[in-house]
């Protein structure tokens, strides 16, 4: 069964309601295990076969604290290569954040990222979250059509 990490970094509760929603959204698939959280050590990234990144854009860039763990997973070795990949977030102003997430995790550890990142402006309204039980979905889906 498919393992699929929804992990997620938020200050003001945005993209933590943003994340509780795109983990619903996998469960809905069915034959996935779903695992959401704030924290995960590196060492337990290789466990799963997609991690989604929740990350809000705060001064056009993603929190330190995401930039850290892609930091350590690069000096550890951590094995990501073809794992599915998927970012989203919220942003006041711009939005980077969750761009940049993909492209480290494209770029620099090879996964296959499901693209566009999802955003939302501020608190995400019912079109929105419903964006991301759309979202969830897909990427819960794109392991198993690939399995």
């Amino acid at each position: 069964m498919p393992k699929i990490l929804v992990l997620y970094y938020s200050r003001s509760g945005n993209t933590e309601k943003m994340a509780k929603v795109v983990a619903e959204g996998i469960k809905t698939v069915g034959d996935v295990e779903v695992e959401l959280n704030y924290f995960v050590p590196v060492e337990e990234l290789a466990n799963f076969d997609a991690i989604v990144v929740g990350v809000p854009t705060y001064h056009h860039n993603m929190p330190i604290e995401i930039k850290k763990l892609f930091e350590e997973v690069a000096e550890k070795g951590i094995h990501l290569k073809g794992k599915v990949g998927g970012a989203f977030g919220s942003y006041g102003w711009s939005g980077e954040a969750p761009k940049y997430v993909l492209e480290i995790m494209k770029n620099r550890f090879e996964m296959k990222v499901i693209e566009p990142p999802l955003l939302a402006k501020y608190v995400p309204d019912q079109d929105k979250k419903n964006s991301c039980l759309d979202f969830g979905k897909r990427i819960a889906e794109s392991l198993i059509d690939s399995g």
